[in-house]
């Protein structure tokens, strides 16, 4: 693997880090190879939870190379990074972006691409590509269904920085910590404690809420409940240790 891009296993986690320290910068072989390791997890039926990190202490990513935004690189780079964080948002895992320092430009369309982000007080999100006159496209696609098309607008059109508790109170931060690794240690122990399929299930469930209306959403969700919930062995477990007063014992299926 480039080492520009680290993937580390640890059970049902994984961890890859964006390593191009200070400011890991993502550029069109480093993108690639996100996308390729993303599909390679996505293999692992056992996996529970992906976290994306950046190397060093000054950022989880300040964005794409500028120099691939170049009239001959711009196409194969959009298009690399948008195969990417398709499959990343696809990706039955949860996903989990953890956000030290910068997060910028190309770097918070991935973050918010995860399916949570946790991030310390000294984060910083902002998406400044006005400045280059240009847009973010994965942005203007994707955060008008998390904070609004106004909020959205104002991010896109102003380039303004956003402070971390701006970001939390926004909701595009699901937890603001004070160590990371302590943040994501709890975070991670918590999912883990849960059955693997059941939260697979809700994140599914949950994505097709914020990807279709609320009928279409309501009738998948509760597809999802009756024909894929409701035969796995956990269901049946979580229900019956309630029952008899005592801890579930997951089987992870």
């Amino acid at each position: 693997m480039s080492s520009n891009l680290l993937l580390s296993r640890d059970g049902r986690t994984a961890t890859i880090t964006l390593n191009r320290p200070p400011l890991n910068i993502l550029d069109i072989p480093t993108i690639a190879r996100l996308g390729e390791v993303v599909s390679e997890l996505d293999q692992d039926e056992d996996l529970q939870l992906v976290t994306i990190r950046g190397a060093g202490d000054r950022a989880f990513s300040a964005g794409v190379a500028v120099q691939d935004h170049t009239p001959e690189l711009v196409g194969p780079m959009l298009e690399s990074l948008h195969r990417a964080i398709r499959k990343l948002r696809d990706l039955s895992a949860v996903t989990v972006a953890a956000v030290r320092g910068h997060c910028l430009g190309g770097g918070m369309e991935l973050a918010l691409s995860c399916d949570l982000v946790v991030a310390t007080e000294d984060a910083r999100f902002g998406q400044p590509e006005i400045e280059l006159g240009c847009y973010p496209p994965v942005a203007a696609a994707l955060y008008p269904s998390l904070i609004g098309p106004g909020r959205t607008l104002d991010l896109l059109l102003t380039g303004r920085t956003l402070s971390c508790e701006e970001a939390e109170r926004m909701g595009l931060v699901a937890r603001r910590v004070s160590s990371l690794d302590e943040g994501i240690a709890k975070l991670t122990s918590e999912i883990l404690a849960k059955s693997a399929a059941v939260v697979r299930l809700t994140k599914k469930a949950v994505r097709a809420g914020c990807d279709q209306g609320f009928s279409e959403a309501l009738a998948e969700s509760e597809r999802l409940y009756l024909d894929e919930l409701c035969p796995t062995a956990d269901m049946a477990e979580g229900i019956a240790a309630f029952l008899e007063k005592r801890r579930p014992v997951w089987k992870h299926r």
